[in-house]
């Protein structure tokens, strides 16, 4: 189980379970160990998102009681969450128009021939093509919560065909519990599927700095592990938040920040730690010599610089 902080990509919590154990178990805890620690770091909102296992509904109130704590939790399509949404008067339900996934900055070109979908049609196997996504909203009290909970649901109609026949349509929901009462609810339902990129970072603590990798026999040995090889995507992360944003090129700068944040850890090593360098020692200083360009080596110098720049503070004891 994986409690990250969606801003930067870092881990603030990793635990390793046997594979029979509940996704959701210890997650309460560990939500709250996060809450409290982005308390002591002075983040002034806080935000708790997770799927369908995380809506434990016995701790929303108290979440929802710490006044700079918000949560959108996906929950299950329960029979009565259904009714509900089938009940709903038809002027309740708007159209959801999700945006762009990235913004053309030419001219748009002619998409390629959906092969896959072809070959679908030629063998006549069963396809559901989503048609169009409507978006309600409504107040619901679980039963373990003493008071009731915006619950926004999306209604996603869809066609089964095969071949090129349709068999039939289709409408399936998807509920969102959460204590936000003044966000519209198209944008509570992409806020909410912004934490699908996590997918992304579980990716590249498997298979960029291998932290999820068992080297060991045991739950124990495995989790320092896991912990010790995480720490190389959080400093990569830390150096990128040390880079400086300001001056006459701010907005050059501020988006190479957000690239290196974002950055593939093995990019990221190929980029700035696997650069050939001499030490070249004078009278009286050292001078480190680089043997080779890359694209980012500019941002390795602004990067050091600030390093040298910024004040050690006093070890404690």
């Amino acid at each position: 189980m994986i409690v990250s902080l969606a801003n930067t990509g870092e881990p603030l919590y990793l635990d390793n379970r046997s594979g029979n154990r509940p996704s959701h178990e210890g997650a309460a805890r560990r939500l709250d160990q996060s809450i409290e620690l982005c308390q002591r770091a002075g983040f002034e909102s806080i935000l708790l998102r997770g799927d369908t296992d995380f809506s434990q509904t016995e701790h929303l109130d108290r979440w929802d009681a710490i006044l700079n704590v918000r949560f959108i939790f996906g929950i299950n399509a329960m029979t009565n969450l259904v009714q509900i949404a089938e009940t709903l008067e038809k002027r309740r339900w708007k159209r959801l128009d999700r945006p762009a996934k990235y913004e053309i900055k030419t001219e748009p070109r002619t998409r390629p021939e959906n092969v896959k979908e072809r070959i679908v049609v030629e063998r006549e196997l069963e396809n559901i093509r989503l048609l169009w996504e409507d978006v309600a909203e409504f107040y619901y009290q679980p039963i373990k919560c003493k008071k009731p909970y915006r619950v926004v649901v999306v209604r996603k109609n869809l066609s089964i065909e095969k071949g090129e026949w349709v068999l039939c349509d289709d409408v399936r929901y998807f509920f969102y519990i959460t204590n936000d009462r003044t966000t519209p609810a198209d944008q509570i339902v992409q806020t909410a599927n912004r934490r699908c990129d996590q997918e992304n970072l579980i990716e590249q603590l498997k298979n960029g700095v291998k932290a999820l990798r068992m080297p060991v026999d045991n739950l124990v040995s495995n989790w320092a592990y896991m912990v010790m090889a995480s720490l190389a995507w959080t400093l990569k992360a830390w150096f990128a938040l040390l880079l400086p944003e300001g001056g006459r090129w701010r907005q050059k700068y501020r988006e190479q920040k957000q690239q290196v944040l974002r950055m593939e850890f093995k990019r990221f090593v190929n980029g700035f730690m696997r650069v050939p360098c001499q030490i070249v020692r004078t009278g009286r200083r050292i001078v480190y010599r680089l043997l080779s360009w890359n694209p980012w080596q500019e941002v390795l110098l602004r990067g050091v610089d600030a390093l040298r720049r910024k004040k050690l503070c006093p070890m404690r004891c």
